[in-house]
């Protein structure tokens, strides 16, 4: 499935329809180059779960958990870029970030990539002439609930 986002306002929007359908376990693979919108994507859908406050790139830190009683689900924002070997995802404990939680995942081929898991859900962000396109591909759990 393809979607044009031509300025932030779609980007936000689309944000909130994904935030609806994330589930414990879902993986968002959020891929483009730089600039294409990967984090703002990101902030859209936390800011949609009911997260109040900074959403910073998680560039430096690699991994920032979201969670508390405001918002709907916990969620996992990682970026992989600085990563040098997908093998040292094991050494971030990703795993106990993604306990209970859904995880959105900047960068994942330099983790190893989540496209092989049921409830993946890959967005491709191209720059486009007006604003981003969005290329979405969903795993088996995504079928029936795609954005």
């Amino acid at each position: 499935m393809q979607l044009q986002l031509p300025n932030l306002g779609a980007m936000t929007d689309f944000g909130a329809r994904l935030a609806a359908r994330l589930q414990p376990g879902d993986v968002v693979e959020l891929r483009g180059e730089l600039g294409a919108g990967k984090s703002t994507l990101a902030r859209a859908v936390l800011e949609a779960l009911g997260h109040i406050g900074d959403v910073p790139s998680p560039t430096f830190t690699l991994i920032e958990l979201y969670d508390g009683p405001d918002l709907g689900l916990p969620v996992a924002h990682a970026d992989f870029y600085r990563l040098d070997d997908p093998e040292e995802v094991h050494e971030l404990g990703l795993g106990d970030y993604r306990e209970g939680a859904a995880l959105l995942a900047e960068w994942p081929d330099k983790a190893g990539g989540f496209a092989h898991e049921p409830a993946c859900l890959t967005i491709q962000l191209e720059i486009a002439e007006e604003g981003r396109l969005a290329i979405v591909t969903g795993g088996k759990a995504w079928q029936k609930r795609m954005p």
